[in-house]
């Protein structure tokens, strides 16, 4: 799961350095009091007041349905699963006699003598599903993390259940057949074939009941401020994740007034009862710059209520992600590790990036000739486009591109491209739409001055403006810059939030792993035969 990145203070919520009684040591609501329910909800008005239950009883009444629809999506991804092993070993005994590539035909035995090894084959590699924690279903894993995660633990099952074909079998009143090796290379691919198949079947299905609110999570936020904005406006803008959010609950604002659509529901040393009366399934606490005492104090509250709990992770926002903990005669003491790639990592993405780059300059070598073919056809000048950008440690180099717009586009200085921009010619729109326009970059990652995967460099005169607006900016340059990067895959592009990317561009420099390289050149890949991209122009 990725770590979120530095946001902006919250306006309206704990302020660091401020002196403000125990949220703990605030008095009870009396729910049964003159005040009645609205109390809690800092509701007046009978009319309100009246919504606020009706909205409460149907929030409950709906997480009990959900529950239900939970739990037989859960039953059914193990049922999904068992019939996806037992179907990859009768296919995989048919191809075995279909293809015969590892052994003489018309010499296995009957299928159904395969069946003490099937039920181990299955209850394995289920086990070691449940084990790993594959039935419980996380909201935001990729189908390239998921796809990678099943690949491994059935690879590992295969194994297992190859090793334990005669350790278990033959010592029981069971005469097991043989486990030959072809017919165990053909289970294994095609188990992987068929269960990731169904989980996609799955995931496809739950994705629907969440659009449909048929299953989601009652979801209650605590904070009013920009992360709190930001948290909402996502889950509201994608309800495959099957969150509905109940309401906001303000640690200090007076504010009654809905925010973004989403009502306020009450006070902060209220959550005990909001949680239980609304029907509370998750409460994230967005309060980024909440004093220690002040988050504890709000934790307690909520575990009251015996409800997940998320936190905003802002604590070392504006330090490195590699973090360790150390002893000092009985004291923890956290380590802040240089980030930095160093020693065999650093060998390591370098060898991914030659090999990369050799082969990709060689099966594209005859469509880059083509496309040359096409600018100068189109547009008299160079084919290839140099510019001036910052690499690592700030240090210019010449970034190479197949030239998208006229020869005189920056005629009177340079800019930022806009959507339609009239510099682009016909062929370099249709580039710029594919990021075709960027291969030649892969010349610079064999040079060195470029990596496949890292920020994307920007124009001297772009950095001087942005390390002076944005916190952190320069330490995107403590990598390579990329011919893609995280922040690509995730879609900010073109004219996106410069903040918001160096959050994800910062997030890869501190959580870089060769499997996280792989994934994003794989995305980039997909997003570009799908066109996915909506902000390339």
């Amino acid at each position: 799961m990725e770590r979120n990145s530095p946001a902006d203070a919250d306006k309206n919520g704990i302020r660091a350095g401020v002196n403000t009684p125990s949220l703990t040591d605030s008095p009870k609501p009396n729910l049964n009091g003159a005040n009645g329910i609205g109390q809690p909800f800092a509701i007046d008005d009978m009319q309100r007041r009246e919504k606020v239950a009706a909205l409460a009883a149907a929030n409950v009444a709906h997480g009990k349905r959900s529950q239900q629809v939970k739990a037989l999506m859960f039953v059914a991804l193990f049922i999904i699963d068992a019939v996806m092993l037992v179907l990859a070993f009768v296919l995989a005994y048919m191809a075995r006699e279909t293809l015969p590539i590892f052994f003489i035909p018309n010499t296995q035995p009957p299928i159904n003598q395969y069946v003490p090894t099937i039920i181990l084959h299955v209850s394995t590699i289920m086990v070691i599903f449940y084990l790993s924690r594959f039935y419980h279903q996380r909201r935001a894993i990729s189908r390239i993390d998921n796809a990678r995660n099943l690949l491994g633990a059935i690879t590992i099952g295969a194994l297992v259940v190859n090793s334990l074909q005669d350790l278990v079998l033959r010592n029981s009143l069971y005469d097991p057949v043989d486990y030959p090796r072809s017919l165990f290379i053909y289970v294994w691919v095609f188990s992987a074939i068929l269960v990731i198949a169904g989980r996609e079947l799955h995931r496809a299905l739950r994705r629907i009941l969440r659009q449909r609110r048929i299953e989601r999570d009652n979801l209650l936020i605590v904070g009013m401020g920009n992360v709190a904005r930001d948290i909402t406006k996502r889950i509201l803008k994608s309800p495959e994740l099957g969150y509905s959010v109940v309401g906001i609950v303000p640690v200090r604002s007076k504010n009654k007034h809905p925010y973004m659509g989403v009502p306020i529901i009450g006070q902060a040393h209220e959550l005990p009862e909001i949680i239980d009366t609304m029907g509370i399934d998750q409460v994230i606490i967005a309060l980024p710059d909440a004093q220690r005492s002040e988050l504890v104090d709000l934790i307690t509250l909520c575990k009251r209520g015996k409800v997940d709990i998320k936190v905003y992770p802002d604590m070392f926002a504006y330090m490195a992600g590699d973090l360790s903990v150390d002893d000092l005669g009985g004291t923890p003491l956290i380590t802040v590790r240089d980030t930095a790639l160093r020693g065999w990592k650093l060998s390591l993405k370098r060898g991914l990036d030659i090999v990369g780059a050799v082969i990709g300059l060689v099966l594209l070598s005859p469509v880059m000739l083509l496309t040359a073919l096409l600018i100068r056809r189109e547009s008299p000048g160079p084919v290839f486009y140099t510019q001036e950008r910052m690499g690592l440690d700030g240090k210019p180099f010449q970034m190479i591109k197949f030239r998208s717009m006229r020869q005189d586009a920056e005629a009177n200085g340079p800019g930022w491209t806009v959507e339609n921009d009239p510099r682009v010619t016909r062929i370099g729109a249709f580039m710029r739409r594919t990021n075709w326009d960027e291969i030649p970059q892969l010349i610079n990652v064999l040079l060195g001055d470029m990596s496949l995967v890292g920020p994307r460099p920007e124009r001297p005169i772009y950095v001087k403006q942005f390390r002076e607006h944005i916190p952190r900016y320069m330490e995107r340059h403590l990598e390579k810059a990329g011919m893609t990067g995280w922040a690509q895959v995730n879609g900010l592009r073109g004219d996106t939030s410069i903040a918001e990317r160096t959050s994800y561009d910062l997030w890869y420099v501190e959580n870089w792993s060769l499997w996280l390289d792989i994934k994003i050149i794989m995305r980039t890949v997909i997003n570009t035969i799908l066109r996915r991209d909506k902000n390339a122009y």
